[in-house]
C-alpha cells in the first residue's frame, strides 16, 4: 500500500525483484564491508585476508536475504507503508541471521556477539537503505513530470498532424467513409497522447493505436510503404509504458521510408520469452539524402521512461544490420497495474 508525504507523492517499497535494486543493494553491502575492514585494519595482506572472509559469509546471506525479498515482494508492497518497512527490515535481519547459524555451525546461543554484530549490521543497512529508495522516488518524480512534457512534445512530429489532416481533406469527397475512419483515427492517436504516462497499458492496445497511425501514413505513402507484423507470440496482457511502439514505428517511416522514391518494408516483431517481452522495429537504412536525421528525442524520452517504469531491468538497443536499421526494447513480462516508482500520486 502506498501513502502520501507533504508533496502529495507516493510512497511505497521497491520492488526487490528488479535488477537495479538488488545490484543497488548488493553494492551498498560491499561498500559497507570494505569500510568496516578498513577502519579494523591498516595492513595491505590483512585487509583483504578478513574482506575475503567476511564477504564469504556476507554473500550467501545477502543470497538469501535478496530471494526472500523477492518472494515476498508483492505481499510486503501491499501492506501499509510503515508496516511493510517494519516487516521488511524484520526480514532483512532474520535471514543474515539464520544464514550465519547455517554457515557456523559451531555457533550456539551462547555465542551473543558475532550475531548481535549480525542483527545490527543488518537493521541499520536495511533501514539506510529503504531511506535511500524512499528519497530516490521522491527525487524522480519531478523527472517523471519534465519526461510527460517532453513527450508530449516529441512523440508525434507536427508535419505528420498536417500530412495526416491533408490526406483525410483530399478523401472527403471521393471517399467520406475512409476519411471519417482515418479522423477516428487521429483521435484515438491523439487522445493516447493527452493520458497518463505514469501508469502502465496493455500491449494489446499499443499495438492497436500503431496500426492506427500507420493507417494515416498509408493513406499518404500508399504503396511505398509496407508493414510486416510478427505477433503471433505477443503477450496481449503485457503490461508496457505508454506510446513505446508507436514513437519507433513514427521514426522508422521517417527515416526509413519518406526519404526513399520506392519506399521500403518496416517490420514489427513483439513476442514473449522467458520472462520477458521483446519489442522489435525494422527499417531499411535510406541512402545519404538531404533528410533531415533527427535528434533522437523520441528515442531519448522512451530511454528515460522504461528506465522510470522498470530501473535496469528493461534495454533499449539500437544497432545497424546490413540493409535494416533496428531497434530492440526487452522489458519485463508484468500483468500488475502500478504507477512507474516515480509518478505523482492522484489528487483526491
Amino acid at each position: 500500500m502506498k501513502r502520501k508525504n507533504h508533496n502529495n507523492r507516493q510512497v511505497e517499497l521497491p520492488n526487490f525483484c528488479h535488477l537495479g535494486v538488488n545490484l543497488r543493494i548488493a553494492l551498498t553491502v560491499e561498500a559497507a564491508l570494505i569500510a568496516g575492514v578498513v577502519a579494523r585494519v591498516s595492513d595491505g595482506a590483512a585487509f583483504w585476508a578478513e574482506f575475503i572472509a567476511l564477504s564469504a559469509l556476507a554473500q550467501p546471506a545477502l543470497l538469501l536475504t535478496l530471494l526472500a525479498l523477492c518472494a515476498a515482494g508483492r505481499w510486503l508492497r501491499s501492506q501499509p507503508y510503515r508496516l511493510g518497512v517494519g516487516l521488511t527490515l524484520a526480514l532483512g535481519v532474520a535471514v543474515p541471521l539464520l544464514a550465519t547459524l547455517w554457515l557456523n555451525p559451531l555457533l550456539t546461543e551462547l555465542d551473543i556477539y558475532p550475531l548481535m554484530a549480525v542483527a545490527v549490521f543488518s537493521f541499520l543497512l536495511g533501514a539506510g537503505l529503504l531511506a535511500y529508495f524512499n528519497l530516490r522516488a521522491r527525487a524522480l518524480s519531478p523527472a517523471i513530470t519534465e519526461a510527460r512534457l517532453q513527450a508530449l512534445q516529441a512523440r508525434i512530429r507536427p508535419h505528420f498532424l498536417f500530412n495526416s489532416l491533408n490526406a483525410v481533406l483530399s478523401l472527403v469527397r471521393s471517399d467520406p467513409r475512409q476519411a471519417e475512419h482515418a479522423l477516428e483515427n487521429m483521435a484515438d492517436l491523439f487522445r493516447a497522447l493527452m493520458g497518463n504516462a505514469s501508469q502502465l497499458a496493455p500491449l494489446e492496445d499499443e499495438v492497436a493505436l500503431t496500426r492506427a497511425y500507420l493507417e494515416l501514413e498509408q493513406l499518404r505513402l500508399g504503396d511505398r510503404l509496407q508493414v510486416v507484423w510478427h505477433i503471433g507470440n505477443m503477450p496481449g496482457d503485457a503490461l508496457i509504458p505508454p506510446l513505446v511502439i508507436q514513437p519507433l514505428v513514427e521514426n522508422a517511416v521517417y527515416h526509413g521510408i519518406e526519404p526513399q522514391p520506392e519506399g521500403g518494408e518496416i517490420s514489427l516483431n513483439i513476442y514473449r520469452s522467458s520472462d520477458k517481452v521483446h519489442i522489435v522495429v525494422r527499417n531499411p537504412i535510406a541512402a545519404e539524402t538531404g533528410h533531415h536525421k533527427g535528434n533522437r528525442i523520441a528515442l531519448a524520452n522512451i530511454r528515460e521512461r522504461l528506465l522510470l517504469h522498470f530501473d535496469l531491468d528493461a534495454q533499449l538497443k539500437l544497432e545497424p544490420l546490413g540493409t535494416v536499421y533496428q531497434v530492440h526494447i526487452v522489458m519485463p513480462y508484468t500483468r500488475e497495474r502500478t504507477q512507474s516508482p516515480a509518478a505523482p500520486a492522484d489528487r483526491r
